[in-house]
């Protein structure tokens, strides 16, 4: 079977990491991307869209969406 972008995009993320602070009102996450499988490109060409979506539901919360992926900060 072969992989599509998007079953490499899926596979690709070894790790995700969801936090929120109350206090200072920020709704985080924090993704590792192995980039031998999918570049942060091709990632993104397929998640910025629900990356956005997750900015405007933290914004209708109060809260503001950070995003972060392989130690860089992307929204």
């Amino acid at each position: 079977m072969k992989f599509d972008i998007h079953d490499r995009v899926n596979y690709a993320v070894t790790s995700a990491d969801l936090s929120i602070n109350i206090e200072k009102k920020v709704i985080e996450l924090n993704l590792s991307i192995d980039e031998e499988i999918c570049t942060m490109y091709e990632y993104f060409e397929i998640f910025l869209g629900r990356m956005m979506l997750c900015r405007g539901a933290a914004e209708m919360l109060g809260a503001k969406f950070k995003l972060l992926a392989n130690g860089s900060k992307i929204l």
